[in-house]
């Protein structure tokens, strides 16, 4: 099963990790995203990643659990 991909455009063409996962509807709070990157649960390009502040480009992948979204 593939999973499903979403493409998401930063106004400023780049966001805050912590921003795009409660932008993009991935989470629902800052709590939320606080809490899921603290349980190691966020990849970014296929790596873990547990920083709320990292900043991403366009191309960049951001997924949690079976989502997906791409910067665009």
């Amino acid at each position: 099963m593939v999973a499903e991909m979403d493409d998401f455009q930063a106004k400023d063409g780049m966001i805050r990790l912590g921003q795009l996962l409660k932008a993009s509807g991935l989470v629902m709070t800052g709590g939320e995203a606080k809490m899921v990157l603290a349980e190691e649960r966020v990849r970014v390009n296929g790596e873990l990643e547990t920083r709320r502040g990292r900043q991403l480009h366009p191309g960049d992948v951001v997924s949690l659990g079976g989502e997906s979204v791409r910067l665009t």
